[in-house]
């Protein structure tokens, strides 16, 4: 039986990735949220940390789902096949919606070693054939609440009394925590959204348990699965360094889902399909940069 008081939110689980080195000119990744626990994860798929040069994700297609892309360092140029051309900086964010289908490219602008979280958040059956579309979230452009002994700024979603820009297809908060040396912060969530969060630099006590995450460390969160949109949870959050954490969430989809290279659906035999089509043009031309 769930109390008429505020959800608050503990940590569930905490891991620290593997980073596998790849060598020139993918040079190292890893999984933030590993693919294979989608289900756990759900709407969110995967979560990959990957170092690169110019040459490793060129022209290819996606289907069935959206990526949000955040840039922690160097230059990210994005080329798309409808025309689209942009290069974003760090503390950028580029939201794709992959929908029916998508063909482009994410390449490390000129000489720069990019370094980049791409996010793979799920769409509905519903939706996985809609128009696809991008957009990017300038750092500038999401708005920043400060209070003492930090900040919070604000990609996707209303919170701290502020609203992201990011017009994401599947509602989804996303924010950015810093925090001094021994400052505290509540975080506002919707009780029903599933959340995530990682470490960009620091180490922070995340609830009432005070779990203790550094540098390079995600984590689920507790939440209040059968509970409303409308209805609020607290997650208390303490720096015992000067830190900094990304914190994801979202309502689960709660669909079948099919992984299959680019594509994800809710069938192999969807995912089978998207290969035909691509292999039939139905993509249309290469994401090449016009000369």
């Amino acid at each position: 039986m769930k109390s008429d008081s505020t959800f608050q939110r503990e940590v569930k689980d905490y891991w620290y990735p593997k980073y596998n080195k790849n060598g020139y000119p993918h040079i190292q990744q890893g999984f933030i949220l590993s693919p294979d626990r989608n289900k756990e994860f759900d709407p969110f798929i995967l979560m990959a940390e990957d170092w690169f040069k110019r040459g490793t994700f060129s022209d290819h297609p996606h289907r069935g789902f959206q990526t949000v892309t955040y840039v922690i360092d160097g230059r990210l140029e994005h080329i798309d096949n409808a025309g689209g051309y942009s290069i974003l900086d760090a503390g950028d964010v580029q939201y794709m919606n992959a929908g029916w289908a998508a063909r482009h490219a994410e390449e490390a602008y000129d000489d720069d070693l990019i370094h980049t979280l791409q996010l793979w958040l799920n769409l509905p059956k519903s939706l996985k054939h809609t128009e696809t579309t991008y957009q990017n979230i300038y750092v500038e452009d999401a708005p920043v609440v400060n209070f003492e002994g930090g900040s919070i700024r604000v990609y996707s979603g209303e919170i701290a009394g502020v609203t992201g820009p990011m017009k994401s297809l599947v509602p989804i908060t996303m924010t950015e925590i810093s925090l001094r040396e021994g400052a505290e912060y509540t975080h506002v969530l919707p009780e029903n959204h599933n959340s995530f969060l990682y470490m960009l630099a620091g180490e922070m006590a995340f609830g009432d348990n005070e779990t203790t995450i550094t540098k390079t460390g995600a984590a689920t969160l507790s939440f209040y699965e059968e509970g409303s949109e409308t209805n609020q949870s607290e997650l208390k959050i303490k720096a015992v360094s000067r830190s900094k954490v990304l914190i994801y969430s979202g309502v689960p989809i709660r669909e079948e889902i099919a992984l299959g290279g680019p594509f994800v659906m809710n069938t192999m035999e969807e995912i089978k399909e998207a290969f035909r089509d691509f292999q039939q043009g139905k993509f249309g031309a290469p994401a090449v940069k016009e000369k």
